[in-house]
This record gives C-alpha cells, sequence and structure tokens, in this order.
C-alpha cells in the first residue's frame, strides 16, 4: 500500500503537486474552489500526517492503527473548548453548572466523530484499502462510544441513538362533492 502523506505544513497550506502525490478530490474540475468539506478533509488530513511525522520515530501512514488514531485524538483534547467535568467535580451530571469549576476542556464528541469520519474518507482518497482503514477500527469504535457515554454523563444528558418514527397512514378524507349535496338540501 502506497499511502503517499500531501508535502505541506500543518496550516494546510498549497500542495505542490508532483508525480506521487494523489489528489484528494477527482471528482471536481480543477477550475472550482474545493467545498468547505473538502478543504476541511485536507486540512484535517494534513494535520494528522504532521502528527504521524512528529512522533519518535517517525510514523508512515500505512504503518498506522487504531491505537494510533486514538491517541492523536487523545493529543488533540488539549486543544478542545468543550467543558467536561470529572466525576469529582460537584457539577458532574448538571445540564447548567451555576459557577465556574477547573474541569478541562476536552474535544466534543460530535467533533471527533465528524473529525474520523473525513480521516477515514481521505485515508481512502489517498490510496488505503477500506479493509485496512484504520480510522475504522474496532479500538476507535469503542473509544468514541466511551468519550460520547462519558460527556453525557458528564452533562447530565443521557444520549439515546434517534429512532425512526413509523409512517403514520394519512386516511382518505370523504368525497367533498357528497358533503356539498348534502348541505344543499
Amino acid at each position: 500500500m502506497d499511502l503517499v502523506p500531501p508535502q505541506s505544513n500543518i496550516l494546510g497550506s498549497n500542495l505542490v503537486a508532483n508525480s506521487t502525490a494523489t489528489p484528494i478530490s477527482t471528482t471536481a474540475p480543477p477550475s472550482t474552489t474545493p467545498s468547505r468539506y473538502e478543504n476541511q478533509k485536507r486540512r484535517d488530513w494534513n494535520t494528522f500526517c504532521q502528527y504521524l511525522r512528529s512522533q519518535r520515530p517517525p510514523l508512515s501512514v500505512s504503518m498506522c492503527s487504531g491505537a494510533h488514531v486514538v491517541e492523536f485524538l487523545r493529543y488533540l483534547d488539549q486543544f478542545g473548548k468543550t467543558k467536561v467535568h470529572n466525576q469529582t467535580c460537584p457539577f458532574f451530571g448538571l445540564p447548567n453548572p451555576p459557577a465556574p469549576c477547573p474541569c478541562p476542556l476536552r474535544q466534543a464528541w460530535g467533533s471527533l466523530d465528524a473529525l474520523i469520519g473525513r480521516l477515514r474518507a481521505a485515508y481512502e482518497e489517498h490510496g488505503g484499502k477500506p479493509e485496512g482503514n484504520p480510522f475504522g477500527a474496532l479500538a476507535l469504535r469503542i473509544f468514541l462510544r466511551e468519550v460520547r457515554d462519558f460527556q453525557a454523563k458528564a452533562r447530565g444528558v443521557s444520549y439515546e441513538k434517534k429512532r425512526k418514527r413509523p409512517k403514520q397512514k394519512v386516511e382518505p378524507s370523504p368525497p367533498l362533492i357528497a358533503d356539498a349535496t348534502a348541505a344543499s338540501k
């Protein structure tokens, strides 16, 4: 598997085209600007590749596993903006705490889930095989489920999966002609 990380910085500057790099999107013509989603996916991919290069020893994307992705998400927690109360905090489980507390700011579960979705797509666009995708690993899914459940408890909100409502049958209304003739008599 030949996964080629783009040769750009973590801030997502323009990619330098070379013969070994695979373009992120081949569906849009080159004259159009990439969508917001495509730009975010490119920035996320660049950030993940930069993270792998900063490891000692540096890792290649092809050697990456679900455990490496979990460590990347833990690394990203330091840049989070969501207050997540510890179990020892007096405001643990309160949806609207009445006062500030020293609990850490973390990445929100929804942000992590969306990030993994974008990285999963980017991995396959860069030549990765779907069955070897580290962004779909069981360890990662378990980690995300634990983050979701803990953050829901910390906020005092239970997380329940949205269920589809069964379609209600619409009963046909009686014909209007019969009503008009009955009213005229």
